[in-house]
């Protein structure tokens, strides 16, 4: 009609609009968000949690006992005092390097959420006691949370920001075993088999998967800053060149504990040490996945499964000489330290930390910093 203005078409092309990449992140993450609370909600991830641990340990038991009914003892004592005492000093040295290198987990983690002012000693001393004493009672995030949280209350660090601490360390434990496990699986697939029994190329194919899972993360808070949580709970996330930074200390750690190992086996038959470390690596998961104290039973019984080329006395002496050096004596010093510094404080008359009442746990997101949004805006 006339006088009537004309619509203008809505797109000058027939091709379909390309979604934005914006728009494609946050529907991933959304999908990833309600999954998580429908886990939460309609089944509950304790019961995940009990059902899966209940599950490696009772399977680790029945291989444990087929394995052990088999050891003689006498043999086992022998492997024990027989092995050299270079190498069991070089394993007490290499454990050593590996307790260093988890202190450094904290400082990271506390110069992550902005608390400069802890020194180093006294992240050390939070880390060292806290990893000690969560290693052998089990239930790590509230044992070694409780050490952390009564160590560094002497500097005024609320729960929620131990809480926040023990998130990111933990996130430095995971992306070095993400690490450590690519790499070394994508370069001995056959490792990972001994664990898993799945062929070597349908392992290698899960490594390189694992491996570009971890290149986006990099990538993703390389781009921008990135925030986990909501409210109090929230965490800023470390950024590309810290994050990279992160994932050294990992390797660093779990090099360290794996070479200690290395040490407490024969020479013979030489299995080359990155396969080991696939396999230790592959055990200690297992062992955390349990949530039995150190791992005990689960870790030994997926190392000897897998160190089938060796006398399984040998291998049960290098696992009981590692324990001796990576969890009793750690354990025992930690004690001391703790209960040394708790008689100070007493004779000092040092009043109690107060326990202040947590902030409602919103449900997690991943977002953007407030600077970041007002960048967009």
């Amino acid at each position: 009609m006339v006088g009537m203005p004309k619509f203008r078409e809505k797109r000058l092309t027939g091709r379909p609009m390309e979604p934005n990449p914006k728009d494609r992140e946050h529907r991933v993450l959304d999908a990833l968000h309600r999954a998580a609370v429908f886990c939460d909600q309609k089944v509950g991830w304790n019961r995940i949690g009990v059902v899966l641990s209940f599950t490696i340990i009772a399977i680790a038991a029945v291989v444990l006992y087929r394995i052990l009914r088999t050891i003689n003892a006498g043999e086992v004592v022998e492997a024990v005092m027989t092995t050299s005492p270079r190498h069991i000093t070089l394993a007490a040295v290499f454990v050593a390097c590996g307790y260093l290198t988890l202190t450094f987990y904290d400082l990271f983690a506390l110069r992550t959420i902005g608390r400069n002012e802890v020194p180093y000693w006294g992240a050390a001393l939070a880390a060292f006691t806290s990893y000690a004493v969560g290693h052998n009672v089990g239930a790590s995030v509230f044992t070694g949370g409780a050490v952390r949280y009564r160590v560094y209350s002497a500097w005024g660090l609320t729960a929620v920001e131990v809480a926040k601490i023990c998130f990111v360390a933990g996130l430095t434990f995971w992306l070095g075993n993400a690490t450590v496990l690519g790499l070394g699986i994508a370069y001995a697939p056959l490792a990972a088999t001994a664990i898993d029994q799945l062929p070597a190329w349908l392992n290698r194919a899960g490594a390189v998967l694992i491996l570009i899972v971890l290149a986006l993360y990099v990538a993703w808070v390389w781009r921008r800053p990135r925030v986990v949580g909501r409210e109090a709970w929230c965490v800023n996330l470390p950024g590309g060149p810290l994050t990279l930074l992160q994932i050294f200390i990992g390797i660093v750690d779990l090099g360290f504990c794996a070479l200690a190992m290395y040490m407490l086996l024969p020479d013979e038959p030489n299995i080359g040490f990155v396969t080991l470390a696939v396999i230790f690596v592959s055990a200690t998961l297992l062992g955390f996945a349990s949530h039995a104290p150190g791992g005990i039973g689960v870790f030994d019984a997926a190392m000897l499964v897998a160190l089938w080329q060796f006398d399984k006395e040998d291998v049960l002496a290098g696992l009981l000489l590692f324990r001796l050096l990576y969890y009793i004596v750690p354990f025992a010093l930690s004690l001391l330290i703790l209960g040394g510094r708790e008689l100070v404080l007493l004779l000092r008359g040092a009043a109690q930390p107060p326990l202040e009442p947590l902030p409602s746990l919103a449900p997690t997101e991943v977002a953007t910093s407030p600077d970041a949004r007002q960048e967009q805006a």
